[in-house]
This record gives C-alpha cells, sequence and structure tokens, in this order.
C-alpha cells in the first residue's frame, strides 16, 4: 500500500484553457480517495518560497469554465539549479508533501525528473500546452480551445479579406511546432501555411497566388507559425509584396487571445480525465511520468520519453492544403 498521504499541484510555464478543470480533478480526486491536497502557487518559483496552501472541494468549485489558472504561472531560473530545487524539496517537506502533480510542458516536466532523480519525492506530469508538440499524448490539455479560438479570428479576418479583395497573412503560435497552424488552416480553409517542421518556399506562395490570380482569386489567408524558419508574418508578407505589388497586403498576429477564454468541451473532458488519472498513477507508485491519452486510452509515459521527443507533424494534412486549393 502506498504511503502517500498529502500531495500537490501546480501549474508551469505558459498558461493553457483547462488547466483549472485539470486542478479540479486533481483536488476533487484526492478527497475521493481520503488524501490532502495542497495547491502550489506560481510554479516552481513558488515552490521554493513556500507558497503553498491546503485545496478544499470548495476552492475548486465553479472554475471548470474558466481559463488561465488559479494557481498561476511562472518561470523559475533558481529551479534550475541544484540549490534552488533542494530549497523546493525543503518548503515540501515542511508542509508534509509526498508527492506532486505537475501540470505544464516539456520544460515543466525535464524539472520534475530531475528533480525526481535527486529527492524522494515523485512527480507525475499532466500536458498542459495549447501547442500539442508533447510525444505520448494525442492531444495536449488547451490545444482544441486554441484551435477554435484561432478558427472563429479567421473566419471574421477573412470576411473583411473577402470585403476588400486583401490577402492576409496571420500569425499564430507555434514557435517550435506547427499543429496550431496547419489543423487551424485545414479548418479555416487557408490557402497556404508556413510552419517550422517543413522548409518554406515563398516562390512557391507567389507561383500558387499568381495561379489564382489568373482565376479571379481576389483574397487570400495563409496562416504562418511564429517559428517558421522563413520568418514571422511580417517578413513574408513583406517579400511576397514586393514582388507582387498588385495584392493589397496586411498582416494580423493573433498573439495572446490564444491562450485564454473558456475551454471547449474536449478541453474540461481531456483535463478530467487526466487529473484523475494523475492522482491513481500516483497511488500506483508511478513516479517520473506522464498521463495522456492515446486512442481515447489513458497511457503512461516516462518523462525521459515525452521530453527526448515530440510529436511529429502528420506530412498527409499538408498534402490536404494543397489539394483543396485547387
Amino acid at each position: 500500500m502506498t504511503k502517500i498521504k498529502r500531495i500537490g499541484v501546480f501549474t508551469s510555464g505558459g498558461d493553457a484553457p483547462g488547466m483549472n478543470a485539470a486542478i479540479r480533478a486533481v483536488v476533487r480526486a484526492g478527497m475521493y480517495h481520503n488524501l490532502e491536497v495542497y495547491g502550489i502557487m506560481q510554479g516552481y518559483e513558488g515552490m521554493i518560497g513556500g507558497k503553498i496552501k491546503e485545496l478544499k472541494s470548495s476552492h475548486v468549485s465553479g472554475i471548470i469554465q474558466h481559463g488561465g489558472t488559479i494557481l498561476k504561472s511562472a518561470r523559475s531560473q533558481e529551479f534550475r539549479t541544484y540549490e534552488g530545487r533542494k530549497l523546493a524539496y525543503e518548503q515540501l517537506k515542511a508542509h508534509g508533501i509526498d508527492a506532486v502533480v505537475a501540470i505544464g510542458g516539456d520544460g515543466t516536466f525535464t524539472g520534475a525528473k530531475t528533480f525526481s532523480e535527486e529527492f524522494d519525492i515523485p512527480f507525475v506530469g499532466i500536458p498542459g500546452t495549447i501547442d500539442n508538440d508533447l510525444y505520448g499524448t494525442d492531444f495536449t490539455i488547451g490545444y482544441d480551445t486554441c484551435l477554435n479560438t484561432v478558427m472563429e479570428a479567421v473566419d471574421k479576418i477573412r470576411d473583411t479579406a473577402s470585403a476588400h479583395d486583401r490577402m492576409f497573412f496571420i500569425e499564430v503560435m507555434g514557435r517550435d511546432a506547427g499543429f496550431i497552424a496547419l489543423n487551424g488552416g485545414l479548418a479555416c480553409g487557408a490557402e497556404a501555411v508556413f510552419i517550422p517542421e517543413i522548409e518554406s518556399h515563398t516562390e512557391n506562395l507567389k507561383s500558387y497566388l499568381e495561379d489564382g490570380f489568373k482565376r479571379k482569386k481576389s483574397s487570400n489567408i495563409i496562416l504562418v507559425a511564429e517559428g517558421d524558419e522563413a520568418g514571422g508574418a511580417i517578413e513574408i508578407a513583406k517579400k511576397v509584396q514586393e514582388d507582387m505589388s498588385d495584392y493589397d497586403v496586411r498582416v494580423s498576429i493573433l498573439g495572446h487571445i490564444q491562450r485564454g477564454g473558456s475551454p471547449s468541451a474536449s478541453d474540461r473532458i481531456l483535463a478530467t480525465r487526466l487529473g484523475v488519472a494523475a492522482v491513481e498513477a500516483l497511488l500506483d507508485d508511478q513516479k517520473s511520468i506522464m498521463v495522456g491519452l492515446v486512442n481515447n486510452k489513458v497511457v503512461h509515459v516516462p518523462f525521459s520519453r515525452t521530453i527526448k521527443h515530440h510529436n511529429a507533424i502528420d506530412l498527409d494534412l499538408v498534402r490536404l492544403i494543397d489539394i483543396l486549393n485547387v
């Protein structure tokens, strides 16, 4: 039988819609299994500073529909040092915490893996990031809501693009991964997408636009992931405009609206399932793993694997963009 009596939970890295739903699930699953649950404020930074408080059922009532995170989030340079991690360990022990649930991305899990190797407190991770780039899970918390936010924004931009015969380059988040741009482009009927995983060629885009111009196509939507090697939306739009002065080109950067908003039903359900699974994994003496969802089944993935690998883009989806824009 496990000796775990008290667990901690925290959110770290970029916030994602559905994190509150995951916190709620952890707290209530913990209580169901007769555990005490403590919230760690402001991620690893708050862990070092002892910003830790007990969470009861009432504390997570009415939060499932809210974006952001009631536990706040912060990045911690101090936690990257052994001295910082030792301070965090001392705070966890001082509060009687036996195990921890970490909600975040690969940076969060990297810190958890290192900490667990050095000290005797097990960590289990829940994937919370809008980028959907974590290996070992089909979906991450926040991704579906982000996609819907992008779709709604681009739909509105297309209205004005059509009204004024304009070409819009729309930049979405995705410094290292193109899932938002690619699937957002498919959902919105974008004429082209630029993503970090595939070498971009503005010449190919210009050729496509020239063909569309001949077919009297007067407006276009191009989605650009912020991490594309050809540059962001502003840089790519500038290159295209220089050679295609007939087009009225505009740029829109969606920015942090992609992180916010009420989580979708899919994100709420995913967060709830993984929150419960994380608590039960700790009670099953699991440690240094991420709980994920593959083929609609909960899976356990070692931190070492989810940190080392990344979800790969489905190249068939890239091909669909070309097929649908003949």
